[in-house]
């Protein structure tokens, strides 16, 4: 039989540049990734698990400490496998922290990831509902859309047993303000508060407006798919740990967390992560069976084109991550493989991967160097050869705030804005650019200089992620072919996140993330998130405006 893998849908590529910054890729990384549903009750014809499936274990897999037979003897037809979303060993369990490295369980966003945690309500990007999950039945608004009321499903459990409730939302939302997690700090501009009106219904208030209404109620209607719920009485043991410390908090490992999902910690080092289904998972109850895989496995792959050979070879089942010239695949090799889409693109070019430039340094504060880098890029090459042609050109789609799908270009006037776009690789315009800045090359040793310094930076991404790595090397090309010395740097993804989101980072001049892609408050959060100042200088920030711009009258749009 032939099996049709169904590609996850962040393989939506495209590319941006903001404020001169490049953008360059699709999004590999875990916060806005595609989502791993809660799982569907199994078809009768569903295909076979994997396009090479090896032979079943003949034994049960051996306890979690036995790290080799583990590894060895996951039954095949009982594990789903993943690509793309792990990059390296696990380093938490913390629904409250922003730094853990655990893509498969924590990847909050409009559809965040509910393998082991679970949020009121899974959102579908394809046509914009919202599917209760915690939630039993749609929130309502009042007639003034300031209070929306969301009853919990009766039967939601926690893991021990007790019953979610509406105080878990209500200590949840409490907890994210009090201790500043990016969540709180991210959200309380518009949401006021989160109350438990009794053991099921939920009552959330928004932030008023000088004329009495919302702020912005479309906040609301974001936060209920996209923050994960979390149990109290554990909440409450994790405060008394941290001694009401923030940072202590947000920093526990939690490996003692009770959750709510299908899913739940197996096995885990620096090769494989494992995690085993809850058979007393309370979602047949709403799925009407339990997930059929019994076990959910993600090997911890180098790079792309390790992963790339993997799912060739039906080690992997679903990849969420770039292929290079994806359709090869099926076209050349044959395999029985697919995409979510079966036409170039190949996916839904819904996420805005962007280089942003950290203004911190030296330099790229100045509008004309920022500018000038941006339009020497060759945004031809990135798209035809880091992206093999999965995104739709500068002269097709030209660059915005808006993604590339109908909806979106349909939402902006073109013509107004015309003049502020370009389609990059304009050498002597960059150059003609600094000239006029009076940013030359004074000593004649082949850069130019801002106040008698050599303009000189590093461009950052993960490591192992080829497609923005290559993307990075234009970039660098870029700088050379105007006089700015630009070296590419790639660390590896644990250490990378740890650096760009911290506020006062000033390790990495232009540097790559992606950021959500939609969900009810887009396309104006994809604005907010690339120019609010409200982020600047936030630790743990995983909200936006990784850079530190500032713009009053920008902040006062987005207001």
């Amino acid at each position: 039989m032939k099996l049709w893998i169904r590609r996850a849908l962040s393989i939506m590529v495209s590319c941006l540049f903001v404020l001169g910054a490049a953008a360059c890729s699709n999004n590999n990384a875990p916060a806005p990734a595609a989502p791993t549903a809660a799982p569907a009750p199994a078809k009768t014809d569903a295909p076979a698990a994997a396009a090479t499936e090896a032979p079943a274990a003949t034994e049960a897999p051996a306890a979690a400490t036995d790290a080799p037979a583990v590894l060895q003897e996951l039954p095949r037809n009982e594990t789903l496998y993943f690509g793309g979303q792990q990059w390296g060993p696990i380093n938490g369990w913390n629904p409250y922290s922003s730094n853990n490295n655990n893509a498969m369980v924590l990847a909050g966003g409009a559809s965040a990831r509910v393998t082991m945690f679970e949020t009121l309500y899974m959102y579908n990007i394809l046509d914009g509902k919202f599917n209760p999950l915690l939630a039993d039945g749609q929130f309502v608004w009042n007639d003034a859309r300031t209070e929306m009321t969301v009853k919990i499903n009766k039967n939601a459990k926690w893991t021990d047993g007790t019953p979610v409730t509406a105080e878990d939302v209500a200590y949840t939302w409490d907890t994210h303000v009090k201790y500043e997690t990016s969540t709180g700090v991210s959200n309380s501009v518009y949401i006021a508060s989160v109350e438990a009106v009794d053991a099921s219904t939920v009552l959330l208030k928004a932030v008023l407006a000088d004329n009495g209404q919302a702020l912005n109620p479309l906040m609301l209607e974001d936060y209920v798919p996209r923050t994960y719920v979390v149990q109290k009485a554990w909440t409450q043991k994790l405060e008394a740990r941290a001694g009401g410390d923030a940072q202590k908090l947000k920093d526990d490992v939690a490996e003692d967390v009770v959750s709510s999902g299908p899913y739940g910690p197996y096995y885990e080092d620096d090769q494989k992560v494992v995690f085993v289904r809850n058979d007393s998972y309370w979602g047949t109850s709403l799925w009407g069976s339990l997930p059929v895989p019994k076990y959910l496995a993600h090997t911890i792959y180098s790079d792309n084109a390790a992963t790339q050979v993997a799912f060739a070879a039906g080690e992997i089942d679903v990849d969420q991550q770039f292929l290079a010239n994806v359709q090869d695949l099926w076209e050349k090799q044959k395999l029985p493989i697919s995409t979510y889409i079966d036409e170039p693109p190949y996916g839904i070019t819904v996420t805005t991967p962007s280089a942003w430039y950290n203004l911190k340094s030296y330099g790229l504060d100045q509008l004309a160097v920022r500018k000038a880098i941006a339009l020497a890029v060759d945004y031809d090459s990135v798209i035809a050869n880091a992206m093999t042609n999965q995104s739709p050109t500068f002269a097709q789609t030209p660059r915005s705030l808006m993604n590339p799908t109908d909806g979106e270009q349909a939402m902006y006037d073109h013509d107004a804005v015309k003049d502020l776009q370009w389609i990059g690789n304009d050498i002597e315009g960059a150059k003609a650019l600094l000239d006029e800045a009076g940013i030359v090359d004074g000593d004649g040793d082949g850069w130019r200089e801002y106040n008698g310094q050599n303009l000189k930076y590093n461009a950052v991404c993960p490591n192992g992620w080829t497609d923005w790595q290559a993307s990075m090397a234009l970039v660098a090309e870029a700088g050379k072919n105007i006089g700015i010395n630009i070296e590419t740097y790639f660390p590896e993804w644990d250490v990378y996140q740890t650096v760009f989101t911290d506020g006062d980072q000033t390790e990495y001049d232009i540097f790559m993330y992606a950021g959500d892609g939609t969900g009810p408050t887009f396309p104006w959060a994809r604005v907010r998130q690339r120019l609010s100042s409200e982020f600047i200088g936030l630790k743990n920030n995983w909200s936006g405006n990784f850079g530190g711009y500032s713009n009053p009258r920008a902040d006062e749009i987005i207001a």
